[in-house]
């Protein structure tokens, strides 16, 4: 979670920094007219700057996904762009109101913002763009209501994936219509400026981004194609454990690594966890997919051996490393797909250090609670079943108590958001280093 926080931080400032720094004594007064001037324009940069960087994470390049340590992270941060930067968008565009509301209400003097004749400052460069400026501002106004619009049904719970996925790829529209926008009105400001150079390497990486997306070409590098061989129905786990034979161009994964499946066009690709560990013999690539929404609750009865399925990736940084240090990991519901991955690997090549699992289940005794058990078994890991209404649900402190080094422990959770944040808050309020806490952040919403 620091990271995405960093991340944010330092999108933030770059913006900030470089903007105010760009303004010359003119504008950076406390005069109404300068002020709102200001205002007016950093509100937009922002907007464009947060929704440009969005457009470039929203490509999936695997060079920021590891700077920013996995995709669940890359994409937590593409949300809270997002959210930061429709705040900015509607800020920009209350700004832009006020003058006429404060001096129809009779609040200020109908000249109060107006810009002193003969004053030349920053926002007083040559504009080409003169013709078009008040289309510019009317189509930029429209827009910022249509990306409000979106905006809450992206931020919708209930909304189907398939419908999310089809009205979220509008979001590029969006932001080609608001980059016009801001191109045309920029002009005031001067390209040839700090910011301006900055604003124009954004805006032309994220117009890139989202041409990627409408053409449907996002992740096109990394995918390949798959053919569903098996099909395994776990019914007590109210899971499907599937078997893909992918083409000799996937590249491998790591236990606890995750891809996009795509099995219809038309639903788009979904994120799961890759289940099984990787040998380049078979190319066998399994997975074991909760049925939890409308989507995954269909599946089985869409799927047939012999199916061409897409498959994108691999993504994610849940390795488990480092390989030889003390660890501990914690699995709650669909969250246990990873560590089958890396049980299947450690099976095959037990390892020196200690181990222990913690699996939060609904029922003891299932065929994947079963596997798992076996797989501990074989790899010399240490498994602590906890059943939720028999046992006590788990806690740091028990997590404590069980593992006297815990301190010098990497701890690995993958489940219940509301079970590792209680877990993380208790361990590292006693001593855990934070970076030890290695927690996947599956939800892509």
């Amino acid at each position: 979670m620091s990271r995405i926080r960093v991340a944010w931080f330092v999108v933030f400032m770059v913006l900030t920094v470089t903007y105010w720094g760009s303004l010359n004594a003119v504008e950076l007064t406390f005069e109404p007219w300068a002020l709102r001037k200001s205002l007016l324009y950093y509100s937009g940069i922002v907007a464009i700057g947060m929704m440009s960087i969005g457009m470039i994470l929203a490509m999936r390049l695997q060079g920021v996904e590891s700077l920013l340590g996995g995709l669940d992270k890359h994409y937590r941060l593409h949300k809270w762009l997002g959210i930061t930067a429709v705040i900015a968008a509607v800020v920009h565009w209350l700004v832009k109101l006020e003058p006429k509301w404060l001096a129809k209400h009779g609040f200020v003097a109908p000249d109060t913002f107006k810009t002193p004749a003969g004053t030349v400052g920053f926002f007083d460069h040559a504009d080409p763009f003169h013709p078009i400026r008040g289309f510019a501002k009317d189509l930029g106004e429209w827009t910022i209501y249509a990306l409000i619009v979106l905006a809450i049904i992206a931020i919708w719970r209930r909304l189907p994936y398939r419908s999310f996925f089809k009205t979220h790829r509008l979001m590029a529209v969006i932001y080609l219509l608001l980059a016009f926008h801001s191109v045309v009105l920029f002009s005031k400001l001067g390209w040839m400026s700090p910011i301006g150079w900055l604003m124009a390497a954004l805006m032309a990486a994220g117009t890139i981004g989202a041409v990627v997306s409408l053409a449907g070409r996002t992740g096109h590098s990394h995918q390949h194609d798959g053919q569903l061989e098996r099909i395994v129905r776990h019914d007590q786990d109210n899971m499907i454990e599937i078997h893909l034979k992918v083409d000799p161009g996937w590249p491998g994964h790591e236990p606890g690594q995750f891809a996009f499946l795509t099995f219809e066009a038309s639903e788009g690709a979904h994120p799961f966890s890759i289940s099984s560990a990787w040998h380049s013999d078979t190319r066998d690539v399994s997975f074991h997919i909760k049925r939890l929404g409308d989507f995954t609750q269909a599946l089985p009865e869409k799927l047939s051996v012999g199916q061409a399925v897409k498959i994108e990736g691999p993504y994610g940084r849940f390795e488990f490393e480092p390989h030889d240090a003390e660890q501990i990991w914690i699995a709650g519901g669909v969250g246990l797909t990873p560590f089958l991955a890396r049980l299947q690997a450690m099976a095959e090549a037990p390892q020196a250090n200690t181990t222990h699992f913690y699996l939060c289940v609904r029922h003891a005794e299932t065929e994947v609670v079963q596997t798992i058990r076996q797989l501990c078994a074989k790899a010399g890991v240490k498994l602590s079943t906890i059943v939720s209404g028999k046992d006590k649900p788990l806690t740091g402190e028990q997590v404590r108590q069980d593992n006297p080094d815990w301190q010098n422990s990497h701890v690995w959770f993958c489940g219940p958001g509301g079970l590792g944040q209680a877990v993380r808050d208790d361990l590292v309020g006693h001593g855990l280093s934070a970076a030890r806490f290695h927690q996947e952040l599956f939800n892509m919403r």
